[in-house]
Order: structure tokens, then C-alpha cells, then sequence
């Protein structure tokens, strides 16, 4: 493959204003390229890309183009950096008058080189906000779709789409459904802006010769109008893939813009740059409708702030998973102590499931079309949700790592939609390390709140990425719900029992019982919206039962009974918040309540009252 830089610009704006500059701030950069001003760090903005492309692995060869006018400053820069002279490739013009023209500068490197292979091309005066991403991330995109390649960004608040070619892409198969080059404001809602940073595959260039003899003028030369005639013309297929940073100094801009994003993106980079990304996500109760969720079911669940796992994540020279202590012990104060500990807490910690969520976000992001700076960094997490009774502690640690590497990496909402990010964290669990899950915990996780959720199949396999109907709903004016659990339970997992195969296999009870759980949460779901708190109870009371009967008391457990059983002896609706360990209830009494919670304790569990984590109002407060 080869790579060919553009730097062959004319006249720029740029270069006039700070001929023509009276400050004498700016007199050592007088007849300067655009390539060769100082950029992030004082390094030179071709410097950068030059530490990008050259990877002889890669890479057979790397040509620089630029003018004749400003070719002794890239012949100087190739002596000085170890490019080639050979390769400094000058096009003979002097002025923007006579200025070949983008796509006539790349045919003039291909055909006096007679090169015959893939390239790519990069504009080498492009001012990038990141300046360590991943081109072989890119390469092995491109190598794998059918067509071209166009390297785009999601442009920031203050750009505007009349500065840029704007891309329309296709989320499900990375293809460029529309290239607009510099539209006027609402002929598109795309705020993606490619760059010239493209792949493109020995046989298209070829095409270069036809669109150049359509374009005599060299104005018309641009890559943007080349797309816009390869995709709407020729109908080739072009894909997109997205860079999480930011791209600027590109077309005809002044002084002003030079030294603000300069400003702008080092501040970026300095601001704070050991500061920790701390993320924290919330223990979840299932009020209604479990376990129905992984059988095209309805709930509704709630995340509560009494029990989190929070990960923080810190930039570093070597990746770095760091075991908890507790969690993940290797030292022990002796073999009984090891049997202890591994008998209550089992084998497995929390640091698989750091390092499954990271294998697999860099899985999603290539398959994505995102490429990832390379960028390292140190993991570790916490957490005080109890262990093994059903309040989705495993699938906490991997949605707060999963909030980390997106904030780190600069991937957005529009990249990771929440609807699929509920779709990872299950895939982290189910694919990579074998947990028997469902979905209802994920999504709750990632809206936290008090979520409705629709997983009905029909529902699903419409909206694609098999994502149900998921709605937040008013925690205003909660009544008291409260939560117990066994201080020794036995493994949540196998609550579930054979219900998966008899569901599979169409036995009707089961088929039944699902239906049911779903009609419990929409009834469940307007006795919330009328806070009408008695029927609610009364809703979580037949949850409970319809479930005892489907599952059967032995597979629910005596601990399980039990904790049910001393609930209901003070009146209060009481239901598993998830696969078991764990009851959730509602007393409207609050003598009672007391009563009950001391019972409780007296039996041996523990016992809390809920604190709804109300993800709005905890936004106010500045809480992670």
C-alpha cells in the first residue's frame, strides 16, 4: 500500500495574514507552509503525520506532493526528518492561478511513479485535536468492505456544515449514503465532516483520468466534487469510518482560526491530563414483570444508589488491570483462609470482567468503522453490591468500565446508541464470559432510573440490533420500597433452572406465565402513573406467586421462601428483585415496616430500605 501526503496548497489565507501581521508575534513564520507551522505541542503539523504513516509494515512507500513554489521548505523538512528526498514529488505550479488541483496533484504522483497499488491519501496540513490514533485500525477497516474509504469526524457546536463535505452514513453497514460537499444549513442534519484522509483501491483510481477530463478548471479539482461524482455518478460504493477527534486548518482559513484551535486543542490536551475518569453504575431491583425479560417479556426496573460499582480509569504509559483486593484476592493467610473466602466469594473477582468489556469495545469500535487513539491506561474498580443475589453486580462493573472507555476514548452517544450499549454489556456477559443473563439489567443500567421495558420478539426483530421499547418513567412520590437478602446465598444463576429449554420447547404453562408477567407490568405500569401504590403492591404480590408456580418452590430456594414468607407475615408486598438471594417489597405501613426490618435482622439477612437513584436529579447535584 502506499501513502501519498497533499501539501500543494496556494496563496492560503493563512500565509497572507501573517506576511501582513503588525504584532511581529508571528514574523519567524513568514513564508511558512500551512504543513510546516507549529501545531499541538510546537511540533510541526507534518511532523505528525509523518510519525503516523511511516510504518514500513504498512506502508511500501510514502510521497509527499507539494508546488514548486514551496518545494526548497519540503525538500529542507525531508533532509531533516528522514523522508526521501526521492519522493518529494513537486507539481510544478507557482501560483494559485496555475494550481493543478487535488485529484490532478494524486494522478501526477501515480502516474510519473507508475504506481499500482492501493493508497491512501492524506492532506499533511490538517491540524489534528488527537495526535495518536491507530492507522493500521484503518487500514484493516478499509481491507475489509468492499469499496472505498473516507475518514470522517463529528464536527464540535462551533463548526459549520458550510466549511466542510458532509457524509450521510449508513449505521449498520458503514456505507456514505450521501456526500454533500459545503451544504447550506438545512439541506442535511449530519453533522459528520470528512477530511482529506481517504483509502482508495487501485482500480477506482483509474476513474481519476475520466473525472479530470469532465473538470478542465482546477478549482473543480477537489476531492469533494471526486466523491460526489463517484458515488452519485459512477454509483461506487464508499464507506465511512469515524475518527473520534477533531480536524482543522482545512480550506482557506486565517490567522485567528489558527491560533484559536491551536489554543483550543492544546488546552485540550493539558487540561487536567492525570485527572481520572471516574464512572459509577447502580445496583438494580426488578419491581415487576421478572424474569420475563429474557422471554420477550415486559418490566419494569429500578436502579437504587444504596449498592454501585464504580471504575476509574487513568492514562498510562502500559495497559494496566488493577485486582481488588478483596474481590480479586492472591494472597491469603492461609489454605483455610483460601477455602474461606473462595467458598463464600466463589473463584471469580471482578477483573474478567474489566478485561472482557475492554476486548470487546475494541471488537465493537472496529467493527464500528471508529478507530481508537493508542492510547493506554490503568483500570480498577469497586464496588459494595453483595454478591450472587440477583442485583446485577457483574453487569455494574462492565457498564461503568464500558461509561470509562467511551469518555476516554471520545465515543459518543450517536457512536454507542444506549439502546445498543444495553445490547454490549449483555454480549460481554453472555458471549465472552458464559453468564446466564438477560437484558433487563443492562438496560436499566444504562437509563438508570425507573425504566419500562417491552422486550416482545415481534418488537425486537423490527428495530433491529434486537433492542426492545424502553421508557423512563416519573420517580417523583416513590412509595417506600425496601430490599432484603440472605447474608450467605447460593449462586443467582441457578434460579433460571430448565425454564429456558421448556420455554423453547413451547410448553404452554411457561408460555403462559410469560404472557402474564408482561399484563402484571403494563397494569403495574399505570398503577405508577396513578400512584395508585395498593394496587402496586398488590401486582408485586401475584408476580411473586406466578412465578413460584412456573418455577416451582425448589428451584426458587428455601432461603428465597423464606425471606418471602416472613414479608408477607407484616403485610408487605414482597417479589424477587432478580435471579434470586434477594426479596424486594413494598409496606405501606410504616409501623410495621420497623417490625419487619428488625425480623429481619433477627432471621439473619440484610435488611435496607431503597434509595431510587434518580439519574435527573442526581445530574444536578454534580453526582457520578
Amino acid at each position: 500500500m502506499i501513502c501519498i501526503l497533499l501539501v500543494a496548497g496556494h496563496g492560503t489565507v493563512l500565509e497572507t495574514q501573517i506576511k501582513n501581521d503588525d504584532t511581529g508575534l508571528y514574523n519567524h513564520l513568514t513564508g511558512v507552509p500551512k504543513a510546516l507551522l507549529p501545531g499541538i505541542g510546537g511540533k510541526k503539523i507534518l511532523d505528525f503525520w509523518w510519525e503516523t504513516v511511516n510504518m514500513r509494515q504498512i506502508f511500501t512507500a510514502v510521497y509527499l506532493v507539494t508546488n514548486a513554489d514551496k518545494y526548497k521548505h519540503y525538500e529542507r523538512w525531508a533532509t531533516a526528518n528522514d523522508f526521501p528526498v526521492e519522493n518529494v514529488v513537486n507539481d510544478g505550479s507557482t501560483t494559485l492561478d496555475d494550481q493543478l488541483g487535488a485529484i490532478a496533484d494524486l494522478e501526477l504522483v501515480i502516474q510519473s511513479r507508475k504506481l499500482h497499488d492501493d493508497v491512501v491519501v492524506i492532506a499533511g496540513d490538517m491540524l489534528c485535536a488527537d495526535q495518536n490514533f491507530d492507522i493500521s485500525q484503518v487500514i484493516r477497516f478499509f481491507r475489509s468492505k468492499p469499496g472505498e474509504l473516507i475518514i470522517y469526524y463529528e464536527m464540535e457546536e462551533s463548526e459549520r456544515r458550510s466549511s466542510r463535505g458532509i457524509v450521510e452514513v449508513c449505521p449498520e453497514t458503514h456505507r456514505i449514503t450521501h456526500f454533500l460537499e459545503k451544504p447550506q444549513e438545512g439541506l442535511t442534519d449530519s453533522r459528520l465532516a470528512s477530511v482529506v484522509f481517504y483509502c482508495i483501491r487501485r482500480d477506482t483510481l483509474s476513474c481519476m483520468l475520466d473525472f479530470l477530463r469532465l473538470q478542465p478548471q482546477s478549482t473543480n479539482r477537489t476531492f469533494g466534487q471526486f466523491w460526489e461524482w463517484l458515488i452519485n455518478e459512477k454509483q461506487l460504493d464508499v464507506f465511512g469510518m469515524k475518527l473520534p477527534t477533531g480536524f482543522q486548518l482545512i480550506g482557506q482559513v486565517g490567522l485567528s482560526d489558527y491560533t484559536k484551535w491551536l489554543s483550543h486543542y492544546s488546552t485540550k490536551k493539558q487540561d487536567n491530563p492525570d485527572e481520572p475518569i471516574i464512572c459509577r453504575s447502580y445496583a438494580r431491583v426488578g419491581l415487576i414483570g421478572n424474569p420475563s425479560d429474557g422471554f420477550n417479556g415486559k418490566t419494569i426496573a429500578m436502579s437504587i444508589s444504596n449498592f454501585w460499582a464504580e471504575v476509574t480509569l487513568i492514562e498510562s504509559q502500559t495497559l494496566i488491570l488493577v485486582p481488588h483486593p478483596l474481590n480479586d484476592p492472591t494472597e491469603f493467610g492461609s489454605l483455610q483462609d483460601l477455602f474461606c473466602i473462595s467458598r463464600q466469594e466463589g473463584y471469580l473477582g471482578g477483573l474478567r470482567l474489566l478485561q472482557a468489556t475492554c476486548k470487546k469495545f475494541y471488537q465493537f469500535c472496529s467493527k464500528r468503522g471508529i478507530a481508537l487513539t493508542k492510547q493506554n491506561f490503568t483500570l480498577k474498580y469497586d464496588t459494595n453490591i453483595p454478591r450472587q443475589v440477583g442485583l446485577a453486580g457483574s453487569s455494574a462493573i462492565i457498564s461503568a468500565t464500558l461509561k470509562c472507555l467511551m469518555k476516554f476514548y471520545k465515543i459518543t452517544d450517536n457512536d454507542l446508541p444506549k439502546p445498543i450499549r444495553a445490547n454490549f454489556i449483555l454480549s460481554v456477559e453472555t458471549d465472552e464470559l458464559f453468564i446466564t443473563a438477560g437484558l433487563q439489567d443492562r438496560v436499566v443500567q444504562v437509563y438508570e432510573g425507573l425504566v419500562y421495558m417491552d422486550f416482545s420478539k415481534k418488537l425486537m426483530d423490527e428495530q433491529g440490533y434486537g433492542t426492545g421499547n424502553y421508557v423512563s418513567m416519573d420517580m417523583s412520590n416513590l412509595p417506600p420500597f425496601w430490599l432484603a437478602y440472605l447474608r450467605d446465598p447460593s449462586d443467582s444463576g441457578r434460579i433460571h433452572s430448565n425454564i429456558r429449554q421448556r420455554w423453547l420447547s413451547g410448553e404452554q404453562m411457561v408460555i403462559e406465565a410469560m404472557r402474564s408477567f408482561a399484563e402484571l407490568t403494563d397494569q403495574a405500569r399505570k398503577a405508577i402513573q396513578d400512584r395508585d401504590w395498593t394496587h402496586l403492591a398488590q401486582l408485586m404480590d401475584q408476580n411473586f406467586e406466578l412465578r413460584r408456580s412456573v418455577y416451582t418452590d425448589d428451584c426458587l430456594g428455601s432461603g428465597n421462601l423464606k425471606m418471602a414468607q416472613l414479608a408477607k407475615q407484616f403485610g408487605s408486598a414482597v417479589k424477587l428483585p432478580g435471579s434470586g438471594g434477594a426479596v424486594v417489597g413494598l409496606c405501606l405501613d410504616q409501623e410495621r415496616l420497623v417490625e419487619m426490618r428488625q425480623a429481619f435482622q433477627e432471621a439473619g439477612c440484610v435488611f435496607c430500605i431503597i434509595t431510587p437513584y434518580n439519574p435527573s436529579a442526581s445530574s444536578v447535584r454534580g453526582l457520578p
